[in-house]
């Protein structure tokens, strides 16, 4: 039998007139800080297993209400299982809404079940595919399965949540990138791009919609236990558990951050070889690698 999942209630969402947001300061949070959760509403898609999973269990301790979005009904339902009751107005914590990211039509119907219980707060883009691939054994349907994914995905998830964001001038739209997106390396082929094209997605976005109210991150974790990194056959350096990387993702909407990278001891590094000239960063990425 398929699984019944709760619908949330249709409430009133008072929808003040959009007010342009201050420029930031020099040196200042780049985006309204993030800290009180109580009551707030969170749609993350892709939140089946992984970070996603853990940023959701992360933001319902801190008293969030949060609606879950994947293709996996079986784990979205043991979700809600797990966390039945509503708040004090009757508004469940929370909601499964089931969805898959290559569909615009799934997307825009589960975007308007998600609307019809209140605009979301905050976005959280987490869905996501990866599998090792290089040139020399060059795989065109992984690379566009990627492409839909982990790009393409995004882009529909936007174009559901931006207008009644925008409407109502307040909210926060985050996507979970990776720091291979930052530059090229082995067995990235399929992976990497569709991460640095969201890397340049969040910057352009950051820029056209901050100054109406809206704040916009980008999540650029390390390597994080996932089952998509499970598929990796070398040592992962500095590699984190999915609660760990949860926590490092509400401390940087704490911070206000655009640039949420993590584990920092291990990221600030690689942020620092984006500067090195062509010729240093190949060498030293095969020195590196051995590949």
């Amino acid at each position: 039998m398929k699984p019944q999942f709760r619908e949330a209630a249709p409430l009133p969402v008072p929808r003040p007139a959009p007010t342009a947001a201050p420029a930031p300061g020099l040196f200042g949070p780049l985006n309204p800080l993030l800290t009180d959760w109580t009551g707030r509403r969170v749609w993350l898609v892709g939140a089946s297993s992984g970070i996603g999973l853990a940023t959701a269990l992360a933001l319902l301790a801190r008293g969030a209400r949060v609606v879950v979005s994947a293709r996996d009904e079986v784990a979205l339902r043991r979700f809600v299982d797990a966390h039945p009751g509503t708040d004090p107005q009757g508004r469940p914590w929370a909601e499964a809404v089931p969805l898959d990211v290559t569909d615009t039509a799934s997307v825009n119907a589960a975007a308007q079940r998600v609307e019809a219980g209140g605009t979301p707060d905050l976005v959280l883009y987490c869905a996501g595919t990866y599998k090792p691939l290089r040139a020399t054994a060059y795989d065109l349907a992984q690379m566009l399965q990627h492409d839909e994914v982990n790009y393409r995905g995004a882009l529909r998830v936007l174009g559901a949540v931006l207008p009644p964001m925008l409407a109502r001038g307040s909210g926060h739209v985050s996507l979970i990138s990776s720091i291979a997106g930052l530059r090229g390396l082995p067995q990235g082929l399929a992976y990497g791009p569709t991460k640095a094209a969201l890397i340049h997605l969040a910057e352009t976005l950051y820029l056209d919609l901050r100054p109406r109210g809206l704040g916009v991150s980008v999540i650029n974790p390390g390597f994080v236990q996932t089952p998509l990194t499970a598929q990796n056959d070398f040592t992962m350096p500095a590699l984190i558990t999915p609660a760990r990387a949860a926590e490092a993702i509400l401390d940087g909407w704490a911070r206000g951050r655009f640039d949420i990278h993590f584990p920092r001891r291990f990221t600030l590094w690689l942020q620092l070889l984006r500067l090195l000239p062509d010729r240093l960063y190949f060498a030293a990425v095969r020195r590196t690698t051995g590949l």
